[in-house]
């Protein structure tokens, strides 16, 4: 019975140290499933990070001309500072994934090492505790069965002696013999008693130790490793949510950041700025002259037209055909072979022009600066050796010194020149009070009219073939003929266009202005002469036109009104 109550008492312990056992192991589970959620976040915010960041990076502006020239612009400077604040708030990404990683992460996979050390602790403990119970217990059995075992032994002993001496016939030596071995019996018999009555004492002092302070301080200890699991469990989910509260407030500012740029664009001033970067500079067109249809129609010629004709009749015979302009293109290649650049920006019209020079000068002053500035530092270079001869030879300064000389004389005859071309554009641009008297009138022409197509038809054109610009004639001043440029010496470009098939013949056109012609590929022609196009504007200003079999070139679509057949293919006008 004793036997059954024992066994059941330890066969419960065992089945709590089993439960205890799978929960705290679900316990180190979970905390390695949290640690997983934590990580694969971490590794999220990086991944969105990067792709913030390769995102601002892709729309950073490029270190090019045309990137410097929208930077003068607000909505461009406000989207730069957007894409720079989008980029510090990718940084604030990369701390959320940081922190996750140093506070939580780390934290956790050490703290699971810990745990499961401290918990095969525990269950060792124990396990042993429990062995040593049931060795105890398995010494008392053994004891009191010895106990049993002797005490039968003594009293069948003793009984044997009884009979032996009751019975005459045996010899006392017998009697004796019998009655010392009952003694003997009877001794060992109190022998197992006091080793059982010792077992017994100490196996009910130590269960009472086991069940009383043993088993509840391993019980105790893995409740405190429980809850210190638990807590750790709730201090990183707090961290989980301080780590982005950490960061709202400079989120915060990156977001306000974009908000105050976004606020900073400044519509007027960048329709300025464009008002700024393509004023032309050029007087607003004269009245329009009425023209009476009344009279008899009469095909009228001009001086010119007639000097030009009688010269090309005069003309021997052959290839007489001018020269086409260089920057056309021609069958399907562009030309840059002739026609460079000026260097005196006179292809620009006289705002820009005025620009470019006076950044040119501005160039030219800083690169003389440079060189004014080497020269100081070689002359006082050139006294230190002159003073202190062991540290360098003057004369070796000298050659450098000339280079510099020569360099600055260079420059300086540059800005002269540049500074001669920016006055000669300023006396001839119109005076600050007439701008803006002028542009006053054109603010309030807000559409576009059929009258208003015409006169920007007759305004004179914004530039020529040599890459000049042309001022507007008194219209008093009488026209007079201007030769055609006779053809130079055979060039590259010769073969090139010479060999062209004749154009047919798409509409007319009537010069409104004269035109001198003095580059190769153009034509000139006088005002009011009729010329037959052969072919329209491309989109770069000049219109291709005939005077007959033998003189055609290009005139400034701006200087001839065309009228167009209407089967003409893709007849456009560019004016």
């Amino acid at each position: 019975m004793l036997e059954e109550r024992m066994g059941d008492c330890w066969s419960r312990t065992k089945d709590q140290f089993d439960n205890l056992e799978k929960h705290t192991q679900w316990g180190i589970e979970f905390v390695e499933k949290y640690t997983k959620f934590v990580k694969e976040r971490s590794e999220i915010e990086t991944n969105y990070a990067k792709q913030i960041r390769n995102l601002s990076k892709k729309y950073q502006p490029k270190k090019n001309s045309k990137e410097e020239e929208e930077s003068k612009y607000t909505f461009c400077r406000a989207f730069l500072t957007t894409l720079n604040e989008l980029n510090d708030y990718a940084g604030q990404h990369e701390v959320i994934s940081e922190d996750l990683t140093s506070h939580i992460i780390t934290e956790l996979t050490r703290y699971l090492q810990e745990l499961k050390t401290e918990r095969k602790s525990h269950f060792h403990d124990g396990r042993k505790a429990q062995q040593h119970i049931e060795s105890s217990w398995k010494q008392l059995e053994a004891s009191k069965k010895r106990f049993e075992r002797e005490c039968k032994e003594a009293e069948r002993a003793q009984q044997y002696f009884e009979k032996m001496d009751a019975d005459i016939n045996v010899t006392k030596a017998d009697v004796e013999k019998a009655r010392q071995q009952a003694q003997m019996r009877h001794q060992m018999a109190n022998d197992s008693k006091s080793e059982y009555a010792a077992y017994l004492q100490k196996f009910n002092q130590e269960q009472n130790e086991h069940y009383y302070t043993v088993i509840p301080n391993i019980f105790q200890k893995l409740q405190d490793m429980e809850e210190k699991r638990i807590e750790r469990i709730s201090v990183c989910m707090k961290k989980f949510a301080d780590v982005d509260r950490q960061v709202l407030p400079i989120v915060g500012k990156c977001l306000d950041g974009m908000t105050n740029a976004a606020e900073s664009i400044e519509p007027k001033a960048d329709s300025k700025q464009v008002v700024e970067s393509f004023k032309s500079g050029f007087e607003p067109p004269g009245d329009v002259e009425f023209e009476d249809y009344g009279q008899a129609m009469k095909r009228t010629v001009s001086e010119t037209s007639l000097s030009n004709t009688k010269e090309s009749k005069e003309k021997p015979g052959g290839k007489t055909k001018g020269k086409l302009w260089p920057f056309i293109k021609n069958k399907n290649k562009l030309s840059l072979k002739l026609g460079s650049v000026p260097e005196d920006f006179s292809h620009l019209p006289p705002e820009q022009r005025r620009k470019k020079l006076q950044g040119k000068i501005d160039e030219l002053s800083k690169d003389i600066q440079k060189e004014m500035d080497q020269r100081d530092a070689l002359t006082k270079m050139k006294d230190v050796y002159i003073k202190n001869p062991q540290m360098g030879d003057p004369a070796s300064v000298d050659p450098r010194l000339t280079e510099i000389g020569q360099n600055i004389e260079k420059l300086q005859s540059e800005v002269q020149k540049f500074e001669g071309w920016l006055a000669e554009v300023e006396e001839r641009m119109p005076s600050k009070s007439d701008s803006q008297r002028k542009s006053g009138l054109y603010e309030t022409q807000n559409s576009t009219t059929v009258s208003n197509n015409c006169a920007q038809d007759r305004e004179r054109p914004l530039s020529s073939p040599d890459g000049s610009y042309t001022e507007e004639q008194n219209s008093e001043v009488q026209v007079k003929a201007q030769p055609i440029p006779t053809p130079t010496t055979t060039t590259e470009f010769d073969d090139e266009f010479d060999d062209e098939e004749v154009l047919p013949t798409i509409g007319t056109c009537k010069a409104l202005y004269p035109f001198e012609g003095h580059n190769e590929g153009t034509i000139s022609v006088a005002e009011g002469e009729l010329l037959y196009v052969i072919e329209e504007d491309k989109g770069d200003g000049w219109t291709r036109v005939r005077r007959n079999e033998d003189e055609e070139g290009y005139v400034p679509t701006s200087y001839v009104e065309v009228f167009l057949e209407t089967n003409a293919k893709g007849a456009m006008t560019y004016i």
